[in-house]
């Protein structure tokens, strides 16, 4: 190649010091060798890269164009090095938490504040999945640890799960909606009259999974717990949410439970990773997470 990166940051040294002499002090070279790595790639490329002005050695406009794009590259480069670094040191450049949207994120950030104290260079992404989607978001790697959602299957292999919490499940409306003036406990076909809020299964591939549903109910259908809870609470609509994420709505009369003649369930909620993840991070989650379980 013409370019090398060596050059590049030859380049970058006499821009930033304003000279061959002290760019070559700088990189411990003698500045004839500067000279002789800037002339030969003038010669390469078929343009000037610095014209003297003064004691100065300054950028033409070509030149300037080159080195700014050639930053990128030693940026990227030194990425590149750290990251393998990383990987070598044990570990993970970038590790994907998949919260199912039953799960409160409040429960997480104490663990993640404290994870950025160890200062590992580990870039964290969270990602937010429903009932198969979750599962699905590990089996297909876009998650290393799933928080939330239901356990593996028997005959998926390679995953390992941990109960953290059950859910306890209840039928809310908003505070002034009709069915607060009906005569209690509710049956199916006392609430079919009336639209279900119904959060959408995220997976892509995986058959879609759905939970009290009713025959011939009409349904709105969000993709998150925190849009159920909005329209619920807009007095749009009805829904079974998990009292554990509506508790201070509960307390403020915002939103209002209401006894149903078939009892509502709890339902356990996982900590769900793959079985041969031997990464740092992902090792050190898990263990934090399921010593936080409530």
């Amino acid at each position: 190649m013409k370019l090398t990166l060596d050059a590049l940051e030859v380049l970058d040294a006499i821009d930033k010091k304003g000279s061959f002499a002290a760019a070559a002090n700088a990189l411990f070279r003698v500045p004839s060798t500067l000279t002789y790595t800037v002339q030969k790639l003038e010669e390469d490329l078929g343009f000037v890269i610095f014209r003297k002005e003064g004691r100065r050695s300054v950028l033409t406009p070509a030149g300037r164009v080159l080195l700014e794009e050639g930053r990128h590259l030693l940026l990227a480069t030194q990425a590149m090095i750290d990251k393998a670094h990383q990987v070598d040191s044990g570990w993970e450049v970038s590790l994907n938490i998949a919260l199912d949207t039953v799960w409160d994120i409040e429960q997480l950030l104490p663990i993640l504040a404290e994870f950025q104290q160890l200062n590992t260079g580990v870039e964290i992404n969270l990602l937010e999945e429903v009932m198969g989607g979750s599962l699905e978001a590990l089996i297909e790697d876009r998650a290393d640890i799933v928080l939330g959602g239901p356990p593996p299957s028997a005959t998926i292999q390679g995953l390992q799960f941990k109960e953290m919490m059950q859910s306890q499940w209840c039928l809310v409306t908003a505070k002034d909606h009709p069915l607060t003036k009906t005569s209690l406990p509710l049956t199916n076909e006392m609430m079919t009259a009336y639209t279900s809020i119904v959060i959408k299964d995220s997976s892509r591939q995986s058959p879609i999974q759905s939970h009290r549903i009713m025959a011939k109910q009409k349904q709105i259908k969000v993709a998150s717990m925190a849009q159920k809870i909005s329209l619920i609470e807009a007095g749009i609509g009805i829904g079974f949410l998990p009292r554990h994420k509506i508790q201070g709505k509960l307390d403020e009369g915002t939103l209002v439970t209401l006894e149903t003649a078939e009892p509502t369930q709890s339902t356990p909620q996982y900590c769900s990773w793959k079985r041969n993840n031997k990464g740092k991070a992902a090792r050190w989650f898990i263990d934090r997470i399921l010593s936080d379980k409530v």
